[in-house]
């Protein structure tokens, strides 16, 4: 899982951001930023309107430095958490990538940065914003909602009476709230701290309120949709199963008449091919009836069950498909070969949404003989499927995508009806295997008196 994780680009990106974060003092500081210089004017001559210049310079230089290895960690936290099944890492890594980067900003640079109140503040932040998010929020929201909230908190290093809280203890922002002290300024300078520190939290209130909103206003739009084209999807199968009711009349009038030619002919050949229209008349009214009933089944081969598989779902993907199958082709297994098929597709359906968007995905079916009995099998090489998950997964409606879950509750429906056994084998990190173990099977012997 490990390694698994290192050949993530997003992880990658991530990481760089905090790199970034941590070297930001080399390449962005006082000098280069220009708040070196309205220092020196502000030395030289002090007054309100510079030193107001000076504390904006000074907020926005902080933010700026900030930004990268907050929206790194916070970004790092929320995707190892999804990916890995543990909720706790999103709190977890931001507690402790953030104080790591000031503790190495401080091993190499001379001027002491100070991990103060607003830090503490923003690790507070960022935990309940993913305590109340419940991930119903984007990453890229919560970067923007952080964004503000960054702003707004480093205002508080300005306010004078909040010194003693921890905040403002670095060296420039002690020099400026004592040139304010000395300027009579330091009111009037912690007054307009506050106003801003104000509007960009409540800003940042607002958005992440109208952003959760709207994400769950998309996601009800989009189950709202899905539900309509399922609706559509189920009168059209209605439709479907009246005009396969209607095949029944053709195919007995195609058999009735294939029979009297039969009886009319002597002809070898035309008897051979009469045989084989009979055939395809009786492999078709079997579908039929399949289709129609439920419980209706027949005996089926391994080779021609895989191949129907094969037809009804493996098309142009980038998933990659692969059969291992160890049980005889020829071993015949009694089932609703329509039904039974999209049980198994979807599984497969479910296994490529396991796998999406992953290097390398596979997803593989498989097939062996155990007790007398045929197994067969749908294995991803996804994440897999946590434990506090194993158990909801059998519960209509319930899905990890944005859909309602029902394709599991088919299946399972559809097992019980063969009297077959369901199972899963899944741990995170290792995939997922669903096995459907059939109860029945007998071989095909070529010229046995058993057929």
């Amino acid at each position: 899982m490990t390694k698994q994780l290192i050949r993530q680009k997003s992880i990658w990106i991530k990481v760089g951001l905090i790199a970034i974060g941590a070297t930001m003092p080399l390449w962005l500081n006082v000098e280069s930023s220009g708040l070196a210089t309205l220092l020196e004017q502000l030395r030289e001559d002090p007054s309100g309107h510079t030193l107001m210049l000076v504390a904006f310079a000074l907020v926005m230089l902080n933010t700026i430095r900030a930004l990268p290895h907050y929206l790194g960690a916070l970004l790092l936290g929320d995707e190892l958490g999804t990916r890995l099944n543990k909720s706790w890492l999103k709190v977890v890594v931001p507690l402790t990538v953030i104080p790591l980067v000031y503790l190495i900003i401080n091993g190499y640079h001379s001027l002491s940065y100070h991990f103060g109140g607003p830090a503490l503040l923003l690790l507070i932040s960022i935990s309940i914003l993913h305590m109340l998010d419940k991930g119903r929020l984007r990453p890229v929201f919560k970067s923007v909602v952080i964004g503000q909230v960054l702003l707004g908190i480093q205002w508080l290093d300005m306010v004078l009476f909040l010194s003693a809280f921890g905040f403002g203890g670095g060296p420039i922002s002690t020099e400026v709230k004592q040139m304010a002290e000395q300027l009579d300024f330091g009111f009037t300078l912690s007054f307009y701290s506050l106003v801003f520190c104000a509007v960009f939290i409540i800003n940042a209130l607002v958005l992440a309120v109208y952003l959760t909103v709207s994400e769950q206003k998309w996601r009800i739009r989009q189950d709202l949709h899905r539900a309509r084209h399922q609706v559509a999807e189920s009168r059209s199968g209605r439709e479907a199963l009246h005009l396969v009711h209607d095949l029944k009349t053709p195919l007995s009038l195609m058999e009735g008449l294939n029979s009297l030619i039969q009886l009319k002919t002597s002809d070898p050949e035309i008897l051979r091919y009469t045989n084989k229209i009979a055939s395809s008349i009786q492999s078709t009214s079997d579908m039929v009836s399949e289709i129609l009933y439920h419980e209706k089944k027949n005996w089926c081969t391994m080779k021609t069950f895989i191949e129907y598989v094969r037809a009804n779902k493996l098309s142009e993907s980038a998933t990659i498909y692969q059969f291992e199958l160890e049980a005889d082709e020829e071993i015949e297994i009694h089932i609703n070969k329509i039904r039974m098929t999209r049980a198994l597709v979807n599984l497969i359906d479910n296994a490529s949404d396991a796998v999406e968007g992953k290097e390398q995905a596979t997803v593989t079916i498989r097939s062996k003989v155990s007790d007398g009995k045929v197994a067969i099998g749908v294995e991803d090489n996804g994440e897999g499927i946590s434990e506090e998950n194993k158990e909801k997964i059998w519960n209509a409606g319930f899905s990890t995508k944005s859909h309602p879950g029902v394709g599991l509750t088919f299946v399972q429906n559809v097992v019980k009806e063969h009297d077959a056994h369901l199972s899963i084998h899944s741990e995170p990190g290792q995939g997922t295997t669903f096995w459907i173990q059939l109860p029945k099977e007998r071989v095909r012997y070529e010229d046995s008196d058993h057929r």
